[in-house]
C-alpha cells in the first residue's frame, strides 16, 4: 500500500537552448549597448592609428572595421529579434527550443534556459507518482494541480502534500482543501513589517466569535471595510486607540495599523495549526523529494533534455520517470517479485 502522504516540488531542467540564445527586451538592450561601447572603442582605436601612421595602411585598422562590421550585422539582427520578440505573448523568445524559457535559480542572479519540472513523490515508497514539464518559471500556480493529479493516480479518498514556501497561495490551498487535500505549505518570511522590527500580522490574534483582532496592545481591531486585491476578497480591520497607542512606534507608521483578512483565511490558519503539530512535515518533504531530483539529473547528465519542444520534452522525462520508478520498484520488492508484478500488471 502507498502512503497517504505525497511530497510535490519543482526543478529546473536546462533545454537544448544556450543562454545566448534566448531574448528577452531587457537582454537585447544590455546586448545593444555593449555593442554601442565597443565599437566606439574601435573607432577611437583607428582614429588613433591614423594619426600614428597617416600614410600607410594598418593591418590593425583593417581588422578593427571588419569587428565593426560584424557588430553592426549583429546590431541587425537584434533589431529583428526585437520586432520578433513583441509578437511573443510572455515577450521571451528562445531561438533554439522555442518553448524554453529562462528561468531564475537559486543562486543570486543566476539562471538557466530551460523546463520546470513538477513531481509529486509518495512518501513511503518515494516513487514519483505524478509529473508535468512546464516552462513556467515559479511554482506559485502549481499546488492544486499537481496534488489533484497525484490523488487520482493513487486512488485515495483523502491525501496529505507537502511543498515548501514557494507553493504558498491562498487559492491553491483552498482548491486543495476542496478536493480532500491536506495541504502543509510554510508561508513565506516576506513581511515588510518583520524587516522594518515591526509587529507582523502574526502578532494580531483573530477572535472569530467577535470577528475583530486582538492587537499586541490588548485594543480590539473592528471590521471596518470590505475590497479586493490581486481577484481575493479581503476584510480590513484597525483599532481606534493607534494615534494614541504607546506601542504605536513598534506597529506602524501609518496613523492606523489596518489588518487585511482573507475570506478563506480560516483555510490558512487550520493549515497553520497542521504544520504546527507536524514540526517534521518539511523535514519528510526533503527527504522524500530531494533524491528523486538529484537522481533524474544525475542520470541525464549537465546537459539535462536532449529533446526540443514542451511535447519532446515531456516524453522524454516521462521515460526518465518510468525508468525511475522500475528501479526504485525493483530495488523495494526485488528482481523476481518485481517481474511477477509487472506480468499480472499486463494480464
Amino acid at each position: 500500500m502507498s502512503s497517504d502522504i505525497v511530497a510535490i516540488d519543482g526543478s529546473k531542467f536546462k533545454a537544448v537552448n544556450s543562454r545566448d540564445r534566448n531574448y528577452t527586451a531587457g537582454k537585447i538592450d544590455k546586448r545593444r549597448q555593449q555593442i554601442e561601447e565597443s565599437i566606439q572603442r574601435y573607432l577611437d582605436a583607428i582614429e588613433t592609428a591614423d594619426r600614428t601612421n597617416p600614410t600607410g595602411s594598418d593591418v590593425k585598422a583593417v581588422r578593427l572595421y571588419e569587428k565593426i562590421a560584424r557588430l553592426r550585422q549583429e546590431m541587425r539582427e537584434l533589431a529583428r529579434v526585437r520586432k520578433q520578440l513583441q509578437k511573443q505573448p510572455e515577450k521571451q523568445l528562445s531561438k533554439t527550443d522555442s518553448d524554453a524559457r529562462s528561468i531564475a535559480t537559486s543562486g543570486r542572479g543566476s539562471g538557466i534556459v530551460g523546463y520546470n519540472v513538477q513531481v509529486a513523490v509518495d512518501a513511503k515508497h518515494h516513487l514519483i507518482v505524478e509529473h508535468e514539464v512546464t516552462n513556467v518559471g515559479n511554482d506559485h500556480g502549481q499546488l492544486s494541480k499537481m496534488a489533484a493529479s497525484a490523488k487520482r493516480a493513487m486512488a485515495k479518498p483523502k491525501l496529505k502534500v507537502l511543498a515548501d514556501r514557494g507553493y504558498f497561495s491562498g487559492p491553491e490551498i483552498r482548491a486543495c482543501e476542496l478536493n480532500n487535500i491536506s495541504a502543509y505549505v510554510p508561508k513565506p518570511l516576506t513581511s515588510a513589517s518583520r524587516k522594518k522590527g515591526l509587529f507582523t500580522k502574526a502578532d494580531f490574534v483573530y477572535v472569530a466569535r467577535d470577528d475583530v483582532y486582538r492587537c499586541p496592545a490588548g485594543e480590539r481591531a473592528i471590521h471596518r471595510f470590505d475590497t479586493v486585491e490581486n481577484g481575493m476578497n479581503l476584510r480590513v480591520y484597525w483599532p481606534s486607540a493607534c494615534p494614541r497607542c504607546p506601542m504605536k512606534k513598534r506597529c506602524s507608521p501609518s496613523d492606523y495599523r489596518r489588518i487585511r483578512r482573507w475570506e478563506h483565511e480560516d483555510i490558512l490558519e487550520a493549515m497553520q495549526r497542521r504544520l504546527d503539530r507536524k514540526p517534521d512535515a518539511m523535514t519528510i518533504r526533503r527527504s522524500t523529494i530531494e533524491h528523486v531530483f538529484g537522481t533524474l539529473k544525475h542520470w541525464m547528465g549537465p546537459a539535462h533534455f536532449l529533446t526540443r519542444t514542451l511535447r519532446r520534452v515531456s516524453t522524454e522525462m516521462s521515460l526518465q520517470v518510468l525508468a525511475y520508478n522500475i528501479k526504485r520498484v525493483i530495488n523495494i520488492l526485488g528482481v523476481l517479485r518485481a517481474m511477477k508484478s509487472m506480468r499480472l500488471a499486463r494480464s
